[in-house]
C-alpha cells in the first residue's frame, strides 16, 4: 500500500518526485522520502507524517539532480518513523532502495547479511534489500538486483539506484503494482499511473517476477530467470484532470458526482442501447462453458465485497447459478470444494488486492475458470484471470470506494444477464425489462445528484448521533453493510449493517435515542416485512432515516426522514441506493471535520496479506 515513484531525465527530479509523491498520497501516509543523485552522492530526505512534513523538511535544501526515488510508506514492519521511512541505504550510503510489499523472510536474511557484517539502521523489511543488492553488487546493478529479487519470500515492488550508475533505474516486481511511464527524453517509474501522468500517457505494465531497466532513452525488461521480454506499450485514456478534484471540495465527492459518467462507460460496448443485447468481450468463457457452471464462488475484500453480495442475488435468481460468497483472506484457508465447473469471479478495484489474488490462484489450482471484475487495466488479477471485464470507473483517488463500487454492481448485472439468456433462465420479456431498466440507471443517478439537499440536511442534524444501524432486505442488505462501512471509514461514528430479519436476535437490543437507524425501503418483494421491522424500531424510540422510492407514501406514517430516490427494479435498486449512503457518510464526515479523502489507518488499495 506504500507508493513509489522514480525518475530518469534531464529535468532536476526533486520538484518530479514530490509531485508524482503528492498523486500517490492515498496510497500511504505515514511517512515520506526521496533521494536524489547530486554528484557523486545520493542525498536522502525523509520525514514521519504525511507529505507536507517532508515537503516542510527540503524548503531550504531540496536536494538537485536529474535521478531519483520517493516513496510515501504505509507501515507494516517497524513503526513510523523517520529512521524507518524509506529510501533506504547500503552499509555505505551508495545504494537506495524504495519499497512497496512485505518480505516474509527478512529476519533470516537480516540475521545472515549482520553476520556477514551489514549494520542496519531500521526495524523495516525493506531494509534488507538493499544490503541484499549491495551483497552481490560488483558492478552489474541489474544482475545484482535479480540476485537480491531471488532471495526474496513476499510480495515487492521495488526501485534502486546506485551512486556510481548516473543513468540507470533498476526495479524488481512480484505481486505488488509496478509502471512504468515512457517519456520523451525522459522515464518514469511508479506504483500507479497518476504519478507521472502529467508528464506521459505512454505505460508498460511491469509482469509479477520480472526486472525493469530505466535509463532516459529506453526501458528494457527480463524475468527472474535472466530471459528478455518484450513487453507492449499502452497509450493511457484518462488524462491528469481525472485525477484531480476538478472544483470539488474533495475528491470523495467528486467521485460520487463521476458515477453516472462511469455507469455509462462501463455499459458502453456491451449494450448500445436499452433494446440491445449485451456483449461481454474479454470475458474468457465459451457459451458451453457458462452452460456448464454448476456453482460461482464470488470473491472480493471490503466494498467489493458488498458489490459481490447485491450481485449474488441477480446471480441465484435470473441466471439459476448457486453463488458462494467468500471473504478473499479466507477461501485460501479453508478446503473450497470447487472443480472445473466452478465459476471463481474476483472482484478488485485495483486488481492488485493481495488477499482477493491468492483466493484467485487457489481457486485457479484447483480448478475453477476465473473471471476478474477489475477497474485497473493491465492488473495482476487482469492479467492472471481467464477473462476479465474492466468497471472503467476511471480513477478513484479517495480511500472510501465509490464509483468502483457502483461500477462493480453494474458489471454484474451484466454478466447476469448475458449469462441468464445463454443458460436460458431468464424469459425474454423479463431480459428486456431488465436491460431497459440497466439503460435508465446512469440517467436516474444523474436526476439524484442533482438535488440531495435532504441528505445534507439530515447529516447536519444526526453528526454528533452515537451509532448508526442499517438495515435492509434481499438485495439491499448489501446497501445496509456498505452503508456502515461508509460511515466508519469516514466518519468514525459506530455503525452496524444488517438483515432487517435479524434484528429482533439481538441488535435490536443496541436501539434507544441515540442510536439512528437508516433503513433501505425501496420497492421489493419483502417491502411490507420491513415496514415491520421500521415499527419495532420506532416502538423503541429509534430515529428512522428511510431510503425510499419517489413514489412511495406509505413510509410516510414510518419515517422521521425520507431520502427520496428514482425507482428500478429490486435486484438493480442497490445501484442507485449507493448514491444516497455516500452521500450520507460524506457530509456527516465533513459535519465532524474530518479528512474525507485519506481517513486515519486506511489506504487505498490493500497489497499485503
Amino acid at each position: 500500500m506504500c507508493g513509489i515513484v522514480g525518475y530518469i531525465g534531464e529535468k532536476n527530479a526533486c520538484p518530479i518526485l514530490i509531485e508524482g509523491l503528492r498523486r500517490l498520497e492515498y496510497r500511504g501516509y505515514d511517512s515520506a522520502g526521496i533521494a536524489v543523485l547530486s554528484g557523486d552522492k545520493i542525498d536522502v530526505k525523509k520525514a514521519t507524517g504525511k507529505l507536507a512534513a517532508l515537503e516542510s523538511a527540503i524548503e531550504s535544501c531540496a536536494p538537485e539532480g536529474k535521478i531519483g526515488v520517493g516513496h510515501t510508506r504505509w507501515a507494516t514492519h517497524g513503526r513510523p518513523s523517520d529512521e524507518n521511512a524509506h529510501p533506504h541505504t547500503d552499509c555505505i550510503g551508495n545504494l537506495v532502495v524504495v519499497h512497496n510489499g512485505i518480505i516474509e523472510n527478512y529476519l533470516r536474511l537480516k540475521e545472515e547479511l549482520i553476520g556477514k557484517g551489514h549494520e542496519f539502521s531500521s526495524e523495516t523489511d525493506t531494509e534488507v534489500i538493499a544490503h541484499l543488492v549491495e551483497e552481490a553488487y560488483n558492478g552489474d546493478l541489474v544482475e545484482a538486483v535479480r540476485k537480491a529479487a531471488l532471495m526474496l519470500e513476499g510480495s515487492f515492488a521495488f526501485v534502486v539506484m546506485s551512486s556510481d550508475k548516473p543513468d540507470l533505474l533498476v526495479a524488481a516486481r512480484r505481486h505488488s503494482p509496478l509502471v512504468v511511464g515512457i517519456g520523451s527524453g525522459e522515464n518514469f517509474l511508479a506504483s500507479d499511473i497518476p504519478a507521472f501522468l502529467p508528464f506521459t500517457k505512454k505505460v508498460y505494465f511491469v509482469d509479477d517476477d520480472m526486472i525493469v531497466a530505466l535509463d532516459r532513452s529506453s526501458a528494457s525488461f527480463m524475468t527472474l530467470d535472466g530471459k528478455s521480454v518484450e513487453k507492449e506499450l499502452f497509450e493511457v485514456t484518462w488524462n491528469a484532470e481525472m485525477a484531480e478534484r476538478g472544483g470539488y471540495e474533495h475528491f470523495m465527492l467528486k467521485e460520487i458526482h463521476e458515477q453516472p459518467v462511469a455507469l455509462r462507460e462501463t455499459m458502453r460496448g456491451r449494450m448500445s442501447s436499452e433494446n440491445s443485447k449485451i456483449t461481454l468481450e474479454g470475458i474468457g468463457l465459451t457459451d458451453e462453458d457458462i452452460r456448464r457452471i454448476n456453482k460461482a464462488v464470488v470473491v472480493a475484500c471490503g466494498t467489493a465485497y458488498h458489490a459481490a453480495l447485491a450481485g449474488r442475488y441477480m446471480l441465484e435468481s435470473l441466471a439459476r447459478i448457486p453463488v458462494e460468497m467468500d471473504v478473499a483472506s479466507e477461501l485460501r484457508y479453508r478446503e473450497p470444494v470447487i472443480d472445473d465447473r466452478t465459476l471463481a469471479l474476483v472482484i478488485t478495484q485495483s486488481g492488485e488486492t493481495a488477499d482477493t489474488l491468492a483466493a484467485m490462484r487457489e481457486a485457479k489450482r484447483r480448478g475453477a475458470k476465473t473471471l476478474a471484475i477489475v477497474n485497473a487495466v493491465g492488473s495482476s488479477a487482469a492479467r492472471e484471470a481467464d477473462g476479465v471485464l474492466y468497471t472503467y470507473a476511471g480513477p478513484e483517488i479517495a480511500v472510501a470506494s465509490t464509483k468502483a463500487y457502483t461500477t462493480q454492481m453494474m458489471v454484474i448485472a451484466l454478466i447476469t444477464l448475458y449469462f441468464g439468456r445463454i443458460r436460458g433462465t431468464i424469459s425474454p420479456d423479463r431480459d428486456a425489462e431488465l436491460r431497459r431498466r440497466l439503460w435508465s440507471i446512469p440517467e436516474q443517478v444523474d436526476l439524484f445528484l442533482s438535488d440531495y439537499e435532504a441528505v445534507i440536511n439530515i447529516a447536519e442534524k444526526y453528526h454528533n448521533i452515537g451509532g448508526f444501524m442499517y438495515i435492509g432486505r434481499g438485495p439491499n442488505l448489501a446497501s445496509a453493510l456498505e452503508g456502515a462501512l461508509k460511515i466508519k471509514e469516514i466518519a468514525y461514528i459506530h455503525a452496524e449493517g444488517y438483515a432487517a430479519g435479524e434484528m429482533k436476535h439481538g441488535p435490536i437490543a443496541m436501539i434507544d435515542p441515540n442510536m439512528a437507524t437508516v433503513a433501505f425501503a425501496t420497492a421489493g418483494r419483502t417491502y411490507e416485512k420491513l415496514i415491520s421491522n421500521i415499527q419495532e424500531i420506532k416502538a423503541r424510540s429509534g430515529d428512522i432515516i428511510a431510503i425510499a422510492g419517489r413514489r412511495d407514501e406509505i413510509i410516510n406514517n414510518y419515517a422521521d426522514h425520507i431520502i427520496r430516490v428514482p425507482e428500478t427494479d429490486e435486484m438493480l435498486s442497490p445501484i442507485i441506493n449507493a448514491i444516497p449512503l455516500q452521500l450520507l457518510a460524506y457530509y456527516v464526515a465533513k459535519f465532524r471535520g474530518h479528512e474525507i479523502d485519506k481517513p486515519r489507518n486506511l489506504a487505498k488499495s490493500v497489497t499485503v496479506e
